[in-house]
């Protein structure tokens, strides 16, 4: 269940935790498509003969692709009810710690670290950690940085 906050609680909230995502499996098919989508075909991410034999023992899914569902993972953590638009704002700190094996499952541990107002926007900075099921350590781990707008006489 998602916390729900509205521009001006999030302005005025402190550090806290968010919660986590439900788990989502990384399939080979996503893997590909992201390959075709980014031009990154290494053997790592798109041949599963070769990556049988290769450091991890199966395909890989891209570090940028663990990145670009963080969007979508965090939509099951937090919203913000009366935004009237959010956009990404950037990342800072953030570290590709673990590979993510194809068939694999993710989940989202965010934190919410501070927040800067800006007229009728916030920007918040989220402390994230991208998990794999029945492994220790994270995939990826960081901050993110979202804005919110409010409506601009809200």
């Amino acid at each position: 269940m998602a916390t729900t906050l509205t521009i001006e609680e999030l302005k005025q909230s402190g550090e806290r935790e968010l919660g986590t995502s439900d788990w989502h499996e990384i399939t080979q098919e996503q893997i590909n498509l992201f390959a075709e989508a980014t031009g990154d075909h290494q053997w790592i991410h798109v041949d599963p003969e070769a990556a049988a034999n290769g450091p991890f023992g199966t395909t890989v899914a891209h570090g940028y692709l663990t990145l670009s569902m963080l969007p979508m993972l965090l939509s099951e953590v937090v919203s913000v009810s009366d935004a009237v638009m959010g956009v990404n704002y950037g990342t800072e700190k953030v570290r590709f710690t673990s590979p993510v094996p194809s068939g694999s499952r993710v989940r989202l541990h965010g934190k919410l670290l501070r927040t800067e107002r800006r007229g009728p926007s916030v920007v918040w900075y989220v402390g994230i950690k991208i998990e794999v099921e029945g492994r220790e350590k994270p995939a990826l781990v960081g901050e993110v940085v979202y804005m919110a707008t409010g409506a601009p006489n809200g």
